[in-house]
């Protein structure tokens, strides 16, 4: 795995963690716009993981280094 696939992983399990937070905890009334701004910023960060890997961008990057390979002379399988 390369370390964007780990830190793509911080961010979806951050995420799930950040919910079940939300979901299961009181939070303080004055906390709660701290972690409303914390909220959207990493529903950002999550869209942005999913879209990728779920998106053109992971192909488009597979591509990408299969014509690097076959450009240097090396078996892409």
């Amino acid at each position: 795995m390369k370390p964007m696939d780990y830190l793509s992983c911080v961010v979806v399990a951050g995420f799930f963690a950040l919910l079940f937070i939300l979901a299961f905890t009181n939070i303080p009334k004055e906390n709660k716009d701290l972690l409303n701004m914390l909220l959207g910023a990493w529903i950002t960060s999550f869209t942005t993981v999913i879209t990728y890997y779920f998106g053109s961008s992971k192909s488009s990057s597979r591509k990408d280094e299969t014509i690097n390979t076959m450009a240097n002379g090396k078996d892409t399988k």
